[in-house]
This record gives structure tokens, C-alpha cells and sequence, in this order.
């Protein structure tokens, strides 16, 4: 049993102020339960926000982009060790935005899941393909890339990771890829994890996720949950995701 997880993106979004009201309201509203988690991913300076408002509650929290080094002279860079320091359980690598907005290339995602697994976090691996990509029927190669790299890099321990397919085209657009499209993409995945002896690997959806759709969504069989964005920042709303 794999057990539901769902993540909410913050993104470059908070603030001292709103935080607090949103992170309290959270606690208040949502119960403990063994078959799901529901934690959040909030910009590098909110980590100590996060850590002093959810410690003692049901609620998971991290970051969203982690340093594929230790120490050094790294200017602006994040350490794995540092997120471990405020609680931290969870990081994005390879988020769609990264890739896309600062190059970040597979390798170089592969790096960040391995220092964040070295420092104790759970990294959170996005993968996903442009709308060039899907229309060219291109898919299934994108996904299978970019997660080979990963596998290449932490052989035994992907095992350790939590997957999240995010379909660079419903980020955002209001666009969703529909259960059945998902799930497709999904088994792909999830055969892939099962063929490198992983198969137990959460792996979440992606792209733009509403309370609305997330049941049909969360229904599907390789589906184990999803990397929210948008509808994170309202609490009601990502509660009702939490429990769909």
C-alpha cells in the first residue's frame, strides 16, 4: 500500500502575514491519517516559518530546489544539510520551472536528488513534456530521459524518492491532462520504477490540480497523489485535494 501524498508548490508566492493565516488554518483542518499526507514547499526564507507552525502537527514541510553541493563557495545556493536543520522532509528537483527558466539539465536534477537523500530529505523528482513534446508523440521518450538519469545516479536508492509527472503544458494554463491521459503516463513510469526494482515509489500528478478534478484524478491506479500549485495557497481548497 502505497498511501496517498499530496504536496502543495508554493511557489514565489507568501508572506510573514498571509503565511501564518494559511499555515494555521491547515493545522486546524486537517486530521492524521495513516493512508495520507498532505505537506507543503514554501520559498527558502518561509522554511523556519513553516518548521515552527506544523511542528507537532500531521503536516509535512521542505523546500522547493535544493544545492547539488555540500558546502563551498556556492553564492546563493541552498545545502541539503541546511533544509535538514529546519525539519525539512521533502524538496523539489527538476521542478518544470527550473528546467525551463535556469537550464537545469537531468544530470544535474539527478545531483540534486542525491544530495537531498544524502542529507536525509525526501527528494521530490518532477518530470514531464512540453505541448511541442506531447504533439510530436514524444512522451513517453521525455519522461523515460529524464528519469533514467535519476535511476543512473542513485541505482539502489531511487527507491527512496517520490516521483511527480507534471505535464509542462497544465502548469498553470488551467489545462489538466485528463485521468485517463495521466494514468497512461503514470504506468509508464511506474513500470519503469517496477523494472528497477522501485515499484513502491509514490509517484504523484502534477498540473494545475483543483479540488475539483483531484478525485477523479487520485482514483486512477498509478496515481498516488499530487504536486499542487495555484490551489495551495488557498487552504480550503487544498484540503478538500488532501482528502479527495
Amino acid at each position: 500500500m502505497r498511501g496517498k501524498l499530496v504536496v502543495g508548490n508554493w511557489k514565489l508566492n507568501g508572506g510573514l502575514a498571509s503565511n501564518a493565516k494559511l499555515l494555521d488554518r491547515l493545522v486546524s483542518g486537517w486530521q492524521a491519517d495513516p493512508g495520507r499526507t498532505l505537506a507543503v514547499c514554501v520559498p527558502f526564507p518561509y522554511v523556519g516559518q513553516a518548521q515552527a507552525a506544523l511542528s507537532g502537527s500531521a503536516i509535512g514541510w521542505g523546500a522547493q530546489d535544493v544545492s547539488a553541493h555540500a558546502s563551498g563557495a556556492y553564492t546563493g545556493e541552498v545545502a541539503a544539510s541546511m533544509l535538514a536543520e529546519f525539519g525539512c522532509r521533502y524538496v523539489l528537483a527538476g521542478h518544470s520551472e527550473r528546467r525551463q527558466l535556469h537550464a537545469e539539465s537531468d544530470v544535474e536534477v539527478a545531483d540534486k536528488a542525491r544530495a537531498a537523500l544524502a542529507a536525509g530529505l525526501t527528494p521530490i523528482v518532477c518530470v514531464g513534456e512540453t505541448l511541442a513534446e506531447r504533439e510530436s508523440k514524444a512522451t513517453a521518450t521525455v519522461v523515460l530521459r529524464q528519469l533514467a538519469a535519476v535511476v543512473a545516479a542513485l541505482s539502489g536508492d531511487v527507491a527512496k524518492i517520490v516521483l511527480a509527472y507534471e505535464p509542462v503544458w497544465a502548469i498553470g494554463t488551467g489545462k489538466t491532462a485528463s485521468p485517463a491521459q495521466a494514468q497512461e503516463v503514470h504506468a509508464l513510469l511506474r513500470e519503469a520504477l517496477i523494472q528497477g526494482n522501485a515499484g513502491s515509489v509514490q509517484v504523484l500528478y502534477g498540473g494545475s490540480v483543483k479540488a475539483g478534478n483531484a478525485g477523479a484524478l487520485f482514483a486512477m491506479p498509478d496515481i498516488d497523489g499530487g504536486l499542487v500549485g495555484g490551489a495551495a495557497l488557498d487552504a480550503d481548497e487544498f484540503l478538500a485535494i488532501g482528502r479527495a
